[in-house]
């Protein structure tokens, strides 16, 4: 199945066979090739190389979905029965697809450097091994390690019974580094991700982001843990895209809300949430990003959408379903991380405007504040939110004072956006995400924005 255009005429034979049973019928069927290598200390956690190739069924009929997988060719009539038959005895509505038109395209996501199929594995796992000597040799102090290496080359064609036929696909790598140090007691970790969609070059020449993952963990054990208490906070542009993906995007994905009647009036259009500075986008259409493709899983072309204009709520993000259920335009936002599984609203790159505030301004007449740098982790629990910060320094009379540890930084989202009084005039695009949301972890996407200010921001630590 290394050549899936040659089962065109096969997919569309089928769908004509079953087209009249349901209101929709796609056919997806995925050949996909991976290496993993994970490092934990100086042993092999995972060393592999696979091969996977399949496919998944999706049949609609009056608001019921059905749904199969194979796994040979063999068996596709037998699945797409199952999925027609599943439809048929569930739907009992409408359905509503928003419209698109169809079309008929090749296309493949450019890569400018090396395809990592062509490096041996055993060159990749030599890289490993050289950032994880590095992340050891840096203390004694240093505890624990863990490297993981990944990459994966996927490629699709997906056919629906209303004449679309596309063939897409496209290389992903992400590396990630970790280091634990430990002091008496006292246990502090430093972390690092890198993803690309452009090349296996991206992942070489990290030298100086892993050993400062390592140094971070080691400076932390010996800095005093920042008090608890509201304070003004600066945040970087790392943490500003991981709070406008973590705390605002999901709740920008209208699977979330078509039938959560509170959610959607909480996310109605036209409501104010931010000052008129913010803009905030999503959208697969820019390329060159993790989170970028062509069509979505549904054969929706990639848009950007813009989701706050002004500081005002003007746009969410669609499946055809969700944008026929709300009467709006589908945003090319269903993907699915194999064919394991449907298609779910899922962000892409998702990001902050930058504005025109200076950076060095942003700290000006803050008199007791926080400057909050890089994430270390994180959660989010519908309109609330909680993010660990890398590193972090006090901010007192306008200028960075000692830096602090332990700085943990929570809030409802919507008024952290209203809380927003400055937006710098810097930028900067984070590709280390892998996006989670209904058991598919680790769908690649692109997170970027400016520094930000925000005033009344609860951040953890010692009682005061």
């Amino acid at each position: 199945m290394n050549e899936i255009s040659t089962y065109k005429n096969q997919l569309t034979e089928i769908i004509s066979r079953y087209r009249d049973n349901v209101d929709f019928l796609a056919i997806r069927v995925e050949y996909s090739e991976e290496t993993n290598i994970i490092l934990r200390g100086n042993k092999i956690d995972t060393l592999s190389e696979g091969i996977a190739s399949g496919g998944q069924v999706r049949a609609c009929y009056r608001g019921g979905w059905g749904f199969a997988t194979f796994n040979e060719l063999s068996t596709l009539n037998q699945r797409v029965e199952e999925a027609v038959a599943a439809a048929r005895l569930v739907g009992d509505e409408k359905t509503q697809l928003a419209p698109i038109e169809s079309v008929q395209t090749d296309c493949q996501l450019p890569l400018t450097g090396t395809d990592p199929r062509q490096i041996p594995l055993a060159q990749k796992k030599a890289l490993c091994d050289h950032y994880n000597a590095i992340l050891c040799s840096l203390s004694n102090q240093i505890t624990t390690t863990s490297v993981s290496y990944k990459d994966s080359s996927q490629k699709i064609f997906l056919a629906t019974s209303e004449g679309t036929l596309i063939k897409q696909s496209w290389a992903d790598l992400e590396m990630r580094f970790s280091a634990t140090a430990r002091s008496g007691e006292t246990l502090q970790t430093g972390r690092e991700t890198i993803g690309s969609r452009r090349g296996y070059e991206d992942l070489i020449g990290l030298e100086q982001q892993i050993q400062g993952a390592a140094q971070r963990a080691l400076n932390a054990l010996v800095l005093p843990p920042v008090k608890g208490n509201n304070y003004t906070v600066v945040v970087d542009p790392v943490l500003t895209g991981l709070f406008v993906h973590e705390a605002f995007g999901h709740l920008s994905e209208a699977d979330m809300l078509y039938d959560n009647p509170e959610l959607l009036e909480l996310m109605s259009m036209g409501r104010r949430f931010g000052p008129e500075i913010l803009q905030i986008f999503d959208g697969a259409a820019p390329q060159g990003h993790r989170g970028s493709y062509f069509y979505d899983d549904e054969g929706v072309p990639a848009t950007k959408t813009q989701l706050i204009h002004n500081g005002i709520l003007v746009g969410r993000l669609h499946s055809r379903e969700t944008a026929g259920k709300l009467n709006e335009r589908p945003t090319g936002n269903a993907r699915c991380l194999n064919y394991h599984y449907p298609p779910l609203v899922r962000m892409t790159n998702t990001w902050i405007e930058r504005g025109e505030t200076p950076v060095e301004d942003l700290f000006t007449d803050i008199q007791e504040g926080i400057y909050a740098k890089n994430w270390l982790g994180g959660m989010t629990n519908g309109e609330m939110f909680t993010f660990s910060a890398g590193e972090a320094w006090m901010i007192r009379n306008g200028k960075l004072a000692e830096p602090v540890r332990d700085v943990t930084l929570s809030g409802n989202v919507f008024k952290t956006l209203g809380n927003i009084e400055a937006i710098g005039d810097d930028f900067y695009w984070d590709e280390s995400g892998g996006c989670g949301k209904g058991g598919q972890s680790g769908l690649a996407v692109g997170c970027g924005g400016p520094s930000l200010r925000i005033k009344e921001v609860m951040v953890g630590g010692e009682a005061v």
